[in-house]
């Protein structure tokens, strides 16, 4: 079958080629793969991992063959997946309990931007416990994971504040968002929980702006800064306040469960997909310069083609 896999004599640090078929174990479903999207992480990866890895952590696509002892979908069901990584092939193994079914409606591209940012989005929100009511405050929230994590809040009644550019105002409050700002130091606080993905001064000024006893997530950093963090900062005025980091790959099982109840609510036209720019896992070179230019709102989507 064919990969994309890391390669230093690539200008895109990767090249498609002919790689080992997966073996899957008993409880792994062969799925071939029909598209993924691009998740800012997998920039990382590409700069740190040897030659010969293959990336990609959202897929969809059909199951090929069914799992061995019988859990999962059978052959021949559409699918979604989160991947720890293989995903950029034709085929993968994936663990049925990491698996969703596509509901009828749903296109490959559209659920191809669910698996990382859109269980990243929900299982960042529940360590907020119940947002009916709570003021909620989402840095970086024009980025795939912050349009979810407004769409989310919205749907279980919590008050969004949304942080992000002018030009994504409208766009934002659009989703749910009751309020949108350009920057954290014009938020007004206290907010139960804050979702943090920029790191630096605004995770400084999320913690002026946590109330006693609530939750700063922290998931991200991408204006590559550090917070200096000290007890001054909590005290007085934020007491019981706590900062909690999160990754997916750390966040738990159930992952399939989340991918099939984002679905369901992309399905009854409650939760929006964006795919902003869409092209062949041939031409990846240009999706990875999108999204290291931040030029596009959504995701980045690749098809596999052959």
């Amino acid at each position: 079958m064919l990969a994309l896999v890391t390669s230093a004599d690539s200008a895109a640090g990767l090249k498609l080629v002919e790689f080992e078929e997966p073996q899957p174990l008993a409880n792994e479903a062969l799925v071939s793969v029909h598209a993924t999207s691009l998740n800012r992480g997998e920039l990382r990866l590409l700069a740190i991992r040897p030659n010969g890895f293959v990336p990609g952590q959202d897929i969809v696509g059909v199951v090929e063959r069914a799992a061995a002892d019988g859990s999962g979908p059978a052959a021949g069901a559409r699918v979604a997946a989160l991947v720890d990584q293989a995903g950029w092939a034709e085929r993968v193994a994936v663990p049925t309990d990491r698996l969703a079914v596509l509901p009828d409606g749903i296109g490959f591209e559209s659920a191809a931007t669910l698996p990382v940012a859109g269980t990243t989005a929900l299982r960042t929100l529940r360590h907020g416990g119940d947002l009916a009511g709570q003021q909620v405050l989402i840095t970086g929230a024009s980025g795939a994971v912050g349009r979810f994590q407004i769409q989310i809040a919205r749907h279980q009644d919590g008050f969004v504040t949304a942080v992000a550019a002018s030009r994504h105002h409208e766009d934002l409050r659009g989703l749910g968002a009751r309020q949108v700002v350009e920057s954290i130091e014009l938020a007004e606080g206290p907010f139960s929980l804050i979702t943090e993905s920029v790191g630096g001064r605004s995770l400084a000024h999320a913690i002026e702006r946590v109330a006693p006893g609530g939750t700063i997530v922290m998931f991200g950093s991408s204006s590559g800064e550090l917070t200096p963090v000290g007890f001054r900062q909590f005290v007085p005025g934020h007491e019981g306040a706590r900062l909690q980091t999160f990754a997916y790959y750390t966040s738990g099982s159930g992952i399939g469960a989340d991918i099939a109840w984002l679905l369901g609510l992309v399905a009854a036209g409650r939760l929006e997909t964006r795919v902003a720019l869409t092209v062949p896992w041939t031409e990846i070179a240009q999706a990875l310069d999108a999204l290291r230019r931040r030029s596009i709102s959504g995701k980045a989507v690749l098809t596999m083609t052959g």
